[in-house]
């Protein structure tokens, strides 16, 4: 009988231990850093293809172009870069999940060929001009002059807000998750890009939370995180006690940027910058790329090759607005050309120089 006794709650302890090992938890400390310390500088950018007006046209089965994506990448690899984000539609995986599953295998199997890693960001919030729930099919043509106009947030700000939608946004995050969680052509999951943005604000926080438990509960091989990107007490507390890494945009000068760095050493964890340049602003490759390369941080600007978007154009240009001199963002025009061939000389530079046996011992930490 004490046998049999000692042998239920042997078998219940496993029980227990495998059911904690199979929700997942936060990475430790110690995880996170001997993880980031077998990586390379990532240098990159956010990348939406210059014929896709928003990602709903990237991803739809009506516009997603592996030709044109492929020349893309192939500008990038030949730039040196080694990383990219992109933000995944869940209007296209809703309206075909198999499709969406295939075609997201599609595009992460040309990343690889041109040696880049991949960054999803499964949710965004962000919004700049008339299409704040995205459907799927033909897009809006640009409206010349505006900044972003049809982006198209994802899952969209009606999804958002209904929490009589989530189980359907459940069963997104977990099927894209679960199907590349041990796949190391993903470099880590951002779960959500800007949440709050779009004049959202709170209402983002139940989504927000729940989608953090649903990655956690399908426990991937690649660490999760969200950028923190706002001065927000109550966001960032959520972000900064639940991801394994930390994220964040910084659009900010060199002393800017500095600060931001500086003061997110306080958590201890690996620090990749998912967001900056913006040209107008001092957020420049010459300022910029000097910095993360001294402290090690990983970055990705906006964007590779300017297309629909227009994101040359700043944050809230509108048709009729005075030309601003200089690019906000993105490196090449459409045809391929570099808006300045320094910058392009120089993230060569950096990104070859982090490669040498004395910077990546140097830049072991912990």
């Amino acid at each position: 009988m004490i046998k049999k006794i000692v042998l239920m709650i042997a078998l219940l302890a496993c029980t227990s231990f495998c059911f904690a090992q199979s929700q997942g938890k936060r990475w430790s400390e110690a995880r996170i850093w001997a993880w980031y310390n077998q990586q390379p500088w990532y240098c990159g950018f956010n990348y939406i293809p210059a014929y896709a007006i928003n990602y709903t046209a990237m991803w739809d089965k009506t516009s997603f172009n592996e030709a044109a994506i492929d020349k893309e990448l192939a500008l990038a690899e030949k730039s040196g870069m080694n990383s990219l984000r992109a933000v995944l539609q869940y209007a296209v995986y809703a309206d075909d999940p198999q499709y969406f599953l295939k075609t997201l295998d599609r595009f992460m199997a040309i990343c690889d060929k041109h040696h880049i890693k991949f960054i999803p960001a499964l949710f965004d919030d962000c919004s700049f001009g008339i299409n704040n729930d995205p459907k799927t099919g033909k897009q809006p043509e640009p409206l010349m002059g505006w900044y972003a106009w049809a982006w198209s947030p994802s899952p969209g700000h009606s999804l958002v807000v209904d929490s009589t939608t989530h189980p359907k946004l459940k069963k997104y995050v977990m099927a894209v998750i679960e199907r590349f969680k041990n796949d190391n052509r993903i470099l880590m999951w951002d779960l959500y890009n800007e949440p709050t943005n779009g004049g959202l604000g709170s209402a983002t926080f139940p989504l927000l939370k729940k989608t953090i438990a649903w990655a956690r509960a399908v426990n991937p091989s690649q660490p999760l995180t969200i950028g923190i990107f706002d001065q927000n007490p109550r966001l960032n507390s959520i972000i900064t006690e639940n991801v394994d890494l930390i994220t964040f945009h910084d659009y900010g000068d060199k002393e800017h940027v500095i600060k931001s760095i500086e003061n997110l050493k306080q958590y201890n964890r690996p620090i990749i910058n998912t967001e900056w340049m913006n040209r107008p602003w001092k957020s420049t490759v010459s300022e910029i790329i000097p910095v993360f390369y001294q402290y090690k941080v990983g970055c990705n600007l906006w964007g590779l090759v300017n297309g629909k978007t227009q994101t040359n154009l700043p944050w809230g240009h509108r048709p009729g607005d005075p030309e601003q001199k200089l690019w906000q963002h993105d490196l090449y025009s459409g045809d391929f050309k570099p808006y300045k061939t320094d910058e392009i000389d120089s993230l060569k530079l950096f990104i070859d120089n982090s490669k040498n046996t004395k910077y990546i011992t140097e830049h072991r930490s912990q």
